[in-house]
């Protein structure tokens, strides 16, 4: 997942991958948004835009991401991973 925190720009693969933890991992807007420490109002638009078929769109005038960028939200998606898997190990 690529987002860059500094200027908050996000890349299509970590909008994508935001959206699934709520539409296919049964998440809420919520829960997701405390994960991957993004407002609320943000991930609840990319899901709107995901359903209107346009969530490509967003975020396409913006400059490609650098490589540290791409690693720094590589490493991110997995921290977030692994606490969705311990919280789902917590509850067991």
């Amino acid at each position: 997942m690529a987002k860059n925190a500094t200027n908050g720009r996000y890349s299509k693969e970590f909008r994508h991958e935001a959206v699934n933890m709520i539409i296919e991992g049964g998440l809420t807007a919520y829960e997701a948004s405390r994960q991957l420490s993004l407002p609320k109002s943000t991930l609840e638009n990319w899901v709107r835009a995901y359903k209107a078929g346009k969530l490509s769109d967003i975020g396409g005038e913006r400059r490609p991401l650098t490589q540290v960028e791409e690693e720094l939200e590589r490493v991110k998606r997995e921290l977030a991973q692994v606490k969705q898997e311990r919280d789902i190990l917590r509850n067991l």
